[in-house]
C-alpha cells in the first residue's frame, strides 16, 4: 500500500521497510512499485524530511526513484545515493490536515509520472517524469456534482489501465481515466468510510475464481476487500484484510 508516516517516524519506518510498499499482505500489480533487487536506502537522513511532516511516499524501483509528498509539495530522491534531485511545488494545491481527513495521496503512473491528490476537492496534480513540471487537472465527475469529493487514496492499475481512487469523506470508489479528465463513480455494496490506503493484490491464477479480490482497502474503521462484478460496474465490499 501507499507509504504514510509522520516526521517522528519517517526514519524508523523507511529503515524497517527498506523501500517496500506492501502492507498486510497487499501488493501492487505495478512492477514499478516493487522493491528493487539491489540494496537501497536503509534509513532516511534528516534532510529528507527536515521540519516538514512526510504525508506519503512511493518508490519507483524500476527507475531508482523515491517520491515524497510533504506539506509543501513533492520531493524527488535518488533511491541509491539518497541525493535529493528536485523539490516540486504544486500550483494551487489544496488540502487539510489529519484532524479533518486522511492525508492526500501520491501514486506512480505507467510512465513514471507522479499523481498527487487533494483530500478536499476532486483535483489532481501531475508531475512529468522527464521535465518534473507540475500540472493541475480538475476532474469531471459523473455523479455527486456540486459536492467537493476529496481523494484520500489513488493507485494505478496496470491490468485495467486506469487510476482508482477513494474518497474517505463519502466512502466512495472512483475510476479515473489516464488523461486525468473524468472520474466515474463505481457503486459499492457498502461504503468505504475514512479509507486511507489501498493496494492491488497479486493476480489470481484464474481471474474467474469466486471472490477474486481487486483491491485491499484500509481505513480508520476497519479493513476491506473489494471485488468487481464481471462488468466492473459494481464493487462487492467485504470486511477483512487481503490474504497473502
Amino acid at each position: 500500500m501507499n507509504g504514510i508516516f509522520s516526521k517522528r517516524s519517517a526514519a524508523v519506518v523507511l529503515g524497517v521497510v527498506a523501500m517496500m510498499v506492501a502492507v498486510s499482505g497487499c501488493d501492487s500489480d505495478a512492477a514499478s512499485l516493487r522493491a528493487p533487487e539491489n540494496s537501497v536506502a536503509v534509513s532516511v537522513p534528516a534532510d529528507w524530511y527536515g521540519d516538514k511532516p512526510v504525508l506519503r511516499y512511493q518508490v519507483d524501483a524500476a527507475r531508482g526513484r523515491l517520491w515524497v509528498l510533504t506539506a509543501e509539495g513533492v520531493e524527488l530522491y535518488d533511491a541509491k545515493t539518497r541525493d535529493r534531485i528536485a523539490q516540486i511545488a504544486l500550483p494551487d494545491w489544496t488540502w487539510v490536515g489529519p484532524r479533518f481527513a486522511c492525508p492526500p495521496d501520491l501514486a506512480i503512473g505507467p510512465l513514471g509520472e507522479v499523481i498527487v491528490s487533494s483530500n478536499v476537492v476532486p483535483t489532481l496534480w501531475r508531475v512529468d517524469p522527464a521535465t518534473l513540471a507540475a500540472s493541475r487537472h480538475e476532474l469531471a465527475l459523473d455523479e455527486d456534482k456540486g459536492r467537493d469529493v476529496g481523494i484520500t487514496v489513488i493507485v494505478y492499475s496496470v491490468q485495467q489501465r486506469a487510476y482508482f481512487a477513494v474518497s474517505a469523506a463519502h466512502g466512495s470508489l472512483w475510476r479515473i481515466d489516464p488523461r486525468l479528465a473524468r472520474a466515474q463513480g463505481i457503486p459499492l455494496s457498502e461504503p468505504l468510510p475514512k479509507s486511507c490506503t489501498l493496494a492491488i493484490p497479486p493476480r489470481e491464477p484464474d481471474r474467474r475464481a469466486i471472490r477474486a479480490v481487486d483491491f485491499c482497502v484500509r481505513g480508520e474503521e476497519g479493513d476491506w476487500t473489494v471485488a468487481f462484478a464481471p462488468d466492473q460496474r459494481f464493487g462487492y465490499v467485504r470486511p477483512g484484510q487481503c490474504k497473502t
